[in-house]
């Protein structure tokens, strides 16, 4: 999941971006002729160090004398990460895992006169007034929840009978009565997140244009949808669906729970396919869509999966942005890193599991890919206050705090 900057640290950066460039004069190699160029690269269960490693060693062996060095981020997010470098007069190439905002574009190099860029995965919803500063690989579904099977027959609950929250939350006490955990959750982001893989799917469904007019304070979480998904979230705690202890796990202890059978249910993206995968339990494991008090199937809370943004003061810009290409255009580049993180695109295949079938088979159910990006970007920090915020639920916050406080929140930053 990604965290973004708050504006001032984001107008802190660029003015260390403008006199980073030109220190660097303009992107020269070394005197022996030989280029590295410094990638930001997110760490995860899935995409290890030393896939990372792999991956370039394949660029690196078609393009003599250009090395890739990779900084690596595990304990903060790459936004976090590239903003240290900047502070320090120390620009990085290229990012991963990072999705630019009208805040801070000018942070990234505007990309919009590649051709190649314009028939990347999603590249149009995150255009930042017509500008094109991000591509990616593919694109990943999150409204998804991954169940148990053993669990779910023991407990006698019928997957595709789930459809709505009531029974959702029905289902959850089958499983507790069964002696099973219902729902997984961890600390770290992954509150905030498994929140808005479960809220969005039914609010933005039925008005994708909710966090625009958020933006135009036409509407308010106080006085919207989310309150309810809130509401179902506090129950879910205050019935013991939620444990409180689980906050001080970390997102790969808890996926680690999930995988060895200590709970029933696991809202998370389809990047979780992989690691199901390696750990051989993707055959004991079935997922559907995400219920909602809405439509069934909503629309699919989704992003574009590996995004990669090049520095507007890297010192090589010519030479990060074709190694960006190679990374989102080469067809094995391409096809490694769908299937290193379970993600899509639209032309490209890979051998699946089961369990990576059924969430492509939910992807074509869907009626939409629910994108917050471009102009429906939420402000700068609503990530981290949004994760902050849900975590408050499990020490005694209300739904109609949070939700209040998620807008007095918005409301201070514009």
């Amino acid at each position: 999941m990604r965290k973004h900057w708050r504006r001032g640290t984001a107008a802190v950066a660029a003015t260390i971006v403008l006199g980073s460039t030109a220190a660097c004069g303009g992107g020269a190699s070394d005197a022996s002729g030989e280029t590295t160029l410094r990638v930001i690269v997110n760490i995860t269960p899935n995409l290890t160090q030393e896939y990372w490693k792999g991956l370039f060693a394949q660029y690196e062996q078609k393009h003599p004398g250009v090395h890739v060095k990779l900084e690596l981020t595990g304990t903060i997010s790459a936004g976090a990460k590239l903003n240290q470098d900047l502070a320090a007069g120390d620009p990085p190439d290229i990012a991963q895992q990072i999705i630019p905002t009208k805040e801070n574009a000018q942070l990234f190099t505007d990309l919009s006169d590649q051709e190649w860029t314009k028939d990347t995965p999603l590249a149009q919803q995150h255009e930042i007034e017509g500008k094109r500063y991000l591509v990616g690989v593919g694109e990943q579904i999150q409204s998804l929840v991954f169940y148990n099977k053993a669990a779910f027959a023991k407990a006698g609950v019928d997957p595709a009978a789930i459809k709505t929250l009531d029974q959702f939350t029905e289902a959850m006490g089958k499983l507790k009565a069964a002696g099973f955990q219902p729902l997984q959750t961890a600390g770290q982001w992954v509150p905030g997140a498994q929140f808005s893989m479960t809220a969005d799917a039914g609010v933005l469904t039925a008005d994708p244009e909710w966090t625009v007019k958020r933006t135009g304070k036409k509407v308010s979480f106080a006085d919207s949808g989310y309150v309810k998904y809130l509401q179902r979230y506090q129950s879910w705690i205050q019935q013991g669906y939620l444990q409180k202890s689980a906050l001080g796990l970390t997102y790969t202890d808890g996926q680690a729970a999930f995988l060895a059978g200590k709970s029933a249910m696991y809202v998370m993206g389809s990047y979780f396919v992989p690691s199901a995968d390696k750990a051989k339990k993707s055959d004991e494991i079935g997922v559907f869509s995400m219920p909602t008090d809405g439509a069934y199937p909503s629309g699919q809370f989704g992003n574009v999966a590996d995004p990669y943004v090049v520095a507007a003061a890297s010192p090589h810009p010519q030479e990060a942005t074709e190694l960006v290409r190679w990374l989102v255009t080469d067809k094995e580049a391409v096809r490694s890193q769908l299937a290193a993180d379970g993600n899509l695109r639209k032309g490209f295949t890979y051998e699946m599991s089961s369990l990576g079938k059924q969430v492509q088979q939910i992807l074509e159910a869907a009626p939409s890919v629910l994108v917050k990006a471009g102009e429906r970007q939420p402000i700068d920090g609503y990530t981290t206050e949004l994760n902050t915020q849900v975590q408050s639920l499990y020490t005694g916050s209300s739904a109609q705090q949070v939700a209040e406080g998620l807008d007095k929140w918005w409301n201070s930053q514009s």
